[in-house]
């Protein structure tokens, strides 16, 4: 299992455009990915689970993934987030 810290830098945070965007690079993999903040850990290739988090801008996640490209997945999930 991988996991990163991730501070978000996409603009506008999470809305509904850029979670369904991180759902698609997240249904990329064939890894089991998941994003976590406070109490909450969410399926990342849920559009509504994802929703039910509500990050912004500034937020720090963990992001974690499990499976044979793991590492490829938490990294494209961190350059997403990070806006790069």
């Amino acid at each position: 299992m991988t996991k990163k810290d991730v501070v978000i830098k996409l603009e506008n945070g999470l809305e509904a455009r850029p979670v369904a965007l991180l759902v698609q690079v997240a249904s990329q993999y064939e890894s089991s990915v998941y994003i976590e903040s406070g109490n909450k850990k969410v399926n990342a290739k849920s559009i509504m689970g994802m929703m039910t988090l509500v990050l912004k801008a500034g937020d720090t996640v963990v992001v974690s993934a499990d499976g044979k490209d793991e590492n490829e997945a938490a990294d494209a999930i961190e350059s997403y987030l990070s806006g790069k």
